[in-house]
């Protein structure tokens, strides 16, 4: 039990670390760095609290694709860290409102056990045994039935988000489209000259 209270302290020590130095690290890179180490702490901390599946679709969802793909688009975009920093006084205002309204919200989840006592009954699922029931079946039972329109719900957010990214990306961009109509409509003579090229006369 010792053993289990200092592996949490540590990797949640670990894990808060990181996550201040993913926002306080000036080069992007060393960011994504920390950011893997993160999810690599939180995913311990699912496995001691015995949440094995959690943990590996921590490791290989996020740090195996999610985390590896920023590492890859923060290193091959040419980033200016100069304008990034002259740009940071001028968010600061309207990040610092953000941040005060997380905070809020945050203080009133962690004061909610007094705000309704109630809520800690609400929220207690049945937990079946190991012999019974898997992890991952349990996981399942209570995200299909229970939260499943909160899971359609983050889906959808997911969906427009990432329909929102493909948008903002080509609306800055000359792209070439591919028109399906002119290509059946053009003839040979538009496409191709044909030309008699005398002996000594070619390039």
């Amino acid at each position: 039990m010792i053993l289990q209270t200092l592996a949490f302290y540590l990797f949640a020590a670990v894990l808060l670390a990181s996550a201040v130095m993913v926002i306080s690290a000036r080069n992007p890179v060393h960011s994504v760095l920390f950011l893997i180490l993160s999810f690599f702490n939180a995913a311990a901390l699912f496995v001691l609290i015995g949440a094995e599946f959690l943990a590996m679709i921590l490791v290989v969802v996020y740090v195996g694709a999610v985390a590896v793909l920023f590492l890859f688009v923060v290193m091959m975009l040419d980033i200016n860290l100069t304008e990034l920093r002259q740009g940071f006084l001028q968010y600061l205002p309207i990040g610092a409102l953000v941040g005060l309204v997380l905070l809020l919200e945050l203080l009133v989840v962690a004061g909610g056990w007094s705000f309704g006592p109630e809520l800690s009954a609400a929220v207690q699922s049945p937990i079946p045994a190991i012999a019974e029931r898997s992890n991952t079946a349990a996981l399942g039972d209570v995200l299909y039935t229970r939260y499943a329109f909160l899971f359609q719900g983050a889906g959808i957010i997911l969906l427009i988000a990432m329909i929102g990214a493909i948008v903002l990306t080509l609306r800055h961009r000359d792209i070439r489209r591919q028109r399906i109509g002119d290509q059946i409509a053009r003839r040979p003579e538009d496409a191709i000259e044909i030309r008699k090229v005398r002996s000594g006369e070619g390039v």
